[in-house]
Order: structure tokens, then sequence, then C-alpha cells
């Protein structure tokens, strides 16, 4: 959930910091105190779009800064972090963004450095927020087959998966077909370059960690006189008269005398004379390799020839040999198709033939789960709009024809996820026809459409936090009561900020906000203030009568209050 947000110089905002809580917290406060400036700043912190337009007159830059504790530790930002190298430890998740008076954005999530866009694709899984006047993401018609798929649960998951390994196969299949069915003048082309880049590599004969092997010979050849200097001193030092070995030579044999006089020292004596042994070995080794060294000059220009030659192949066909010979491996594979083309086509042809029969079956399959989860699902929409009072209304997930046999099965049909092309479609007043979701006008019906799907796919969509933001413009009386009760309802499985004018959604609220404008030294600023229970009643109470506040008003927010708290334990239980 959202836990923290700080906003700093952001449109009449001058400092502002504030706590929120799990459940239902409702923002509420005059036209123009301020209460959108806050969902604005959300918004922008979750990737929205900015400007300068936004930041504090007389001001360099605007701040906003929001913590977000993740309790579940499969919850789907911490995957999604994870593709951007992001790391969400104990729980928490910091986003911060500044926006500068250039119109410039600086963003940051738990401290790293991310565009604008991985703070939208990090922010989509914590926030996801409603306005009674933006485009709602449930109205998209893309997004309408992935929530019945969510909202399947389980066994559509599965079957999408068997269907989704098929379709990659599909897809590799066509790709090297597509590639086939080129241009005859193309892939002549196309086959004389890479037999070229063939040969070029297999005349190179290349072995294994060969170019590391040359590079350390041509550093010793390179420090051929030191190493010779250092070998002469070295057996200088130990060979000879009055030398390391003669000395050693000396003490192992008074230390025999000795050992043979006193038994105790045996041991020292042994030791004494297998360092002399094996110094005498190291002797004979370091004299052989001083007569073996020779500066080769012709073994020098090789092995600067064949490292430049090696690197002209790296900076040709890879990093290391290893990658050049998987290249050479590959373009070989890919001569011999281009050599036996026509018998390569039609292998491929038959393959994608038995590919699309394999997908036919399980995209049927598929669309069947669809369909009988569609129905599911349409019957809930259904429940929950007649208790949004909207018993008139008839909803359907409305699927496109698709193909019914395999002679009417086409490319145009395959699509990624299934054979399927489903849209959300509902009718409001009867008589009417069936309508895309996406075109129905009316803000309340709008409002209370979107409530029904919310209720339903909020369990399914693992988002932290719902914020509406003046979704129950437009309805009043019994209405705004059930409207009051989904909000509800749909806050117990996850935290919701609200802005209302209701007074029936105010009184639902776990935690109450009270938003206000004041005049400071001459500038506006906004501050935010929780409301216990008394101030509560006044403030649903202003929301009921307006500017003046009766014994009569207070009364009947307290009704309101006490009706609330009846309905959220019944609810509890």
């Amino acid at each position: 959930m959202l836990s923290e947000l700080s906003i700093r110089n952001f449109a009449i905002i001058e400092s502002l910091s504030v706590s929120f809580d799990k459940g239902l917290t409702v923002l509420t406060g005059e036209t123009g105190a301020g209460k959108s400036i806050i969902i604005d700043a959300i918004n922008l912190l979750v990737g929205g779009r900015g400007s300068a337009e936004f930041i504090r007159h007389g001001e360099s830059k605007a701040e906003i800064e929001g913590l977000f504790q993740i309790d579940d530790p499969k919850h789907p930002v911490i995957a999604k972090a994870a593709e951007f190298g992001i790391e969400i430890g104990d729980g928490m998740a910091v986003l911060r963004r500044d926006i500068s008076s250039t119109g410039k954005s600086v963003c940051r999530v738990n401290g790293k450095l991310v565009t604008i866009a991985i703070l939208r694709e990090v922010g989509r899984t914590l926030i996801d927020i409603h306005g009674q006047h933006e485009h709602q993401e449930l109205m998209e018609e893309r997004l309408h087959l992935p929530l019945l798929d969510q909202f399947g649960g389980a066994k559509i998951a599965a079957a999408l998966s068997e269907y989704e390994k098929l379709y990659k196969r599909y897809e590799e299949a066509a790709k090297q077909l597509k590639g086939l069915s080129q241009n005859e003048q193309q892939m002549v082309h196309r086959l004389d370059l890479i037999q070229f880049q063939y040969e070029e590599i297999t005349n190179a004969d290349l072995k294994l960690n060969e170019d590391d092997e040359l590079l350390e010979e041509r550093r010793r050849i390179n420090n051929f006189e030191k190493i010779h200097e250092a070998l002469q001193i070295s057996y200088n030092a130990l060979n000879g008269e009055q030398h390391a070995v003669d000395w050693l030579s000396i003490a192992m044999n008074n230390m025999e005398e000795a050992a043979n006089l006193d038994p105790e020292l045996k041991k020292s004596s042994e030791i004494v004379a297998n360092s002399y042994f094996m110094l005498e070995d190291a002797v004979t080794v370091i004299r052989d390799q001083l007569d073996s060294l020779d500066f080769d000059t012709e073994r020098a220009d090789f092995i600067e020839s064949r490292l430049n030659e090696i690197n002209q192949l790296k900076r040709k066909y890879g990093r290391t040999i290893e990658e050049i010979l998987e290249y050479a491996a590959g373009i070989e594979e890919e001569i011999e198709k281009l050599q036996n083309r026509e018998t390569h086509i039609v292998q491929l042809e038959k393959e994608l033939k038995s590919i699309k029969a394999d997908l036919l079956i399980e995209g049927r399959e598929l669309s069947e789960l669809r369909q009988h989860f569609a129905a599911k699902l349409t019957d809930k929409i259904q429940r929950e709009l007649k208790e949004l009072y909207m018993e008139k209304a008839v909803f359907e997930a409305h699927f496109h024809q698709i193909a019914k046999s395999y002679d009417e099965f086409s490319d145009r049909d395959i699509g990624r996820t299934g054979l399927d092309v489903m849209e959300f479609y509902i009718s409001t007043n009867p008589g009417e026809p069936l309508k895309p979701l996406s075109k129905i006008a009316s803000g309340g019906e709008l409002s209370r459409i979107m409530l029904a799907l919310k209720s339903i796919f909020s369990k399914h969509q693992g988002i932290t936090s719902i914020i509406f933001d003046e979704v129950d413009t437009g309805v009043s009386g019994r209405v705004a009561q059930s409207i009051a009760e989904k909000i509800f309802k749909v806050a117990a499985g996850s935290q919701v900020l609200c802005i209302s004018h209701l007074p029936q959604v105010a009184a639902m609220a776990d935690t109450h906000l009270f938003i206000a404008k004041n005049v400071r030294e001459g500038r506006t600023n906004t501050s935010v203030t929780p409301l216990q229970q008394d101030e509560k009643i006044k403030e649903i109470g202003r929301m009921i009568s307006g500017v003046e506040i009766t014994d009569l008003t207070k009364q009947h927010a307290n009704e309101l209050i006490q009706q609330a708290n009846k309905i959220k334990k019944a609810h509890l239980v």
C-alpha cells in the first residue's frame, strides 16, 4: 500500500507530507482546495505525463516521493522491478520524481535512476487511478481478454501456456519459411555472402582459447631479456663453488654426521637432504631453460600476424573465438538450407500445417474455457450492476467470429494469446442495442459500470492501491449509497484512496482526510488534516447542506456514519 507521500513545490502545494493507512481513505474539501492536485502528484509519481506547469510559481523544481509497503513476497512489482535490475528489499519500494523548470524529469526507484517509461512500468503494478473524466483502463478493449484470463485463474492459465508453447514453434517455423521464400536473387546474394564468410572462418582454422595462448606467448617474447637475465642471476646464485647448492651440500653432510651421533636429529637431516636434492634438480631445470631460451624473430612475427587475423575475424563475427565458431556453425546450417531450399520449403510447409492443426485444437479448447468463464463473469457483473440500481442493464463478453474448422483457419486467426478477440459490450437501457463499453457516454452510468468491474477485477489484478478521483460524480440518493458500499468492498481487498463529494462515501471511510486551502504570507497553500469523529460529523454535515451546518444536519451526518458502521460490521462478519 501507499504508506507515505511527500510533495514539495507542486502547483499550490508548498510542502506536504501525508501518511495513509489500509482500507478506505476518503479525501474531502471545498472545490479548488487541492484534492485533485494530490492525485495529480501521485499520477506523476507513477509515470504520468508531467510538465513545468506543475511547478509552484517562483520555484525551480517540484519534488514528489512515495513510500509503498509490499507485504506480499509474490507481488507483481517485485518481478517487474527485477526486470530492470531494481531490488525491492525489506518489503518497501520508494518512488521519487523531480520535475525541473525546463520540464525534464529525474526519476528514481529505490534510489536507482530510471527512465519515465520504467517508472511507469513499475508504477502501474502499485497504483491504479480512476478519474471521472479520464480514459479508464478497464474501458480499453485490449485489456478485456487479459482480464477475463485473470478471472479464469489457473484453468485458463494452463490452457494458455500450452497454446503459447505451440505458438512459439509456429512463429519460428513461419519465420524460417518466410526467409526461404524470399526473392530468388536475394537468396543467391545471401548464399554468396555466407559462403564467403564460412570459408574465411574455416580457412583460419581457429582453436578455442588460441588467442589467450598467443597473447601469453607474446608477453614472454616481449620480456625475453628480463627473463634471460633473471634466470642467469638465479642460476649463478645457486650453482658453483661457495654458492647456495655448495653450501647446502656442506650442511647436508654435516647434518648427516650429526644424525649418526644423535638419532633425534635424523628428521632435520632428512629435511636438509631433501632440500639439497630439490635445489639440485632446480639448478638442472634452470640450466636447461637457459640453454633453450632463444629469441625467435620469425615466431614473434607469426604471433603478431595471427593475432591480427583473429582480431579481424572478431570485428566481423563475434567478440570471442567461441562466438566466431558458433556463428560459423549457424551459417553452415543456413548454407545447407539455401542449397537445398526447395526441400526445406516443403518440409516447413508440412510442419506449419501440422502446428496449425495443433494450434486450432489448443485454441478451441482455450476459447471454450474462456466462454465458460465469460458466462460466469457476465453473471457476476449483472449482479453487481443490479446492486448499483442498473438492473435493466445487459452486460456481455462479446467474442468476435473465429475459425470453426481447419479450412477456415488462416494466419489472421492466429494470435499470440489465442484465437479469440473479445470485448466487453453493454446496453444500459431496455430496447437499446449492446455497444462496446468504451462508447458509454453517461458519467453516472460509467461510474457504476467501472465500480462493478472493479469490484470483481481488483481481486485478480494484484494492485497495491486504487485511487478513485470523483468517480461518484453525477449520482445521488440510493445510487450514491450503493456506490459507497461498493467502494468500501473494493477497499476490503486493496487500499483505496477516494476523492468524493458524496456524504455517503465519506461516512464509509476508515480514514477521513480534510483538504483545505489557506493563504499564508500572501501565498496560497494546501493542507491535509485527518478528522476525528466530531470533525468528521461536521464535514459530512457540510457535504450534506453546504455552508450552513445546523443541528439537524449534524444529526443526519451522525446517522449516516452509524449506518455505515453497521454495513461495515455486517461485511466483516
